[in-house]
């Protein structure tokens, strides 16, 4: 087996251990740490690109509600999600509340995404410092969709591995913002 089809298989192998877990019901949610809840500085650090290669720094965000959420192209949970997504941020965008996407993905996949699906928020390239990322912020089982949700002072407030319902979401989101 050559050194092409060895990654191929690796990442094949990652990739469908990560999606079967939340796919077939990985009940194991994140547990909030303190340890964890300090990583909410590293988000502000970043200055990830979108897949324009235009740079959009998280601290543009800073005293919002933050919505983050890791995702990928050849993710259909995520994919499945992103819509519902899409419609909350438009509706509470003049309320604080700003979602971004980070994506594993390359910025091409992302691009030809956004030419299939209008959404309303940041998609920003992550690539696979994204998936550390993710796992440093409470995803240890590294696959997705996953959600982390900060609070305006930026302490992490939820998590998700796995789609959120739109009912669900709007509902933590609206009890933030009381």
């Amino acid at each position: 087996m050559n050194a092409w089809m060895r990654r191929g298989l690796i990442a094949a192998v990652v990739a469908t251990a990560g999606v079967a877990g939340v796919w077939f019901g990985q009940s194991r949610q994140p547990q909030l740490t303190e340890a964890a809840t300090t990583d909410a500085a590293r988000l502000e650090a970043l200055n990830l690109a979108d897949a324009n290669g235009q740079p959009m720094p998280f601290s543009a965000w800073r005293g919002k509600l933050q919505v983050v959420n890791f995702w990928a192209t050849w993710c259909p949970p995520c994919r499945e999600e992103m819509p519902a997504f899409s419609r909350l941020a438009e509706k509470y965008r003049d309320r604080g509340v700003q979602f971004v996407g980070i994506s594993i993905d390359n910025a091409d996949n992302v691009r030809r995404y956004l030419q299939e699906e209008k959404i309303a928020y940041p998609l920003l390239i992550g690539g696979s410092d994204a998936i550390q990322l993710s796992a440093d912020l409470g995803n240890g089982a590294q696959a997705m969709p996953f959600t982390v949700i900060f609070s305006p002072d930026g302490k992490i407030v939820e998590r998700k591995l796995g789609t959120y319902k739109e009912e669900e979401l709007e509902a933590i989101l609206l009890a933030r913002l009381r």
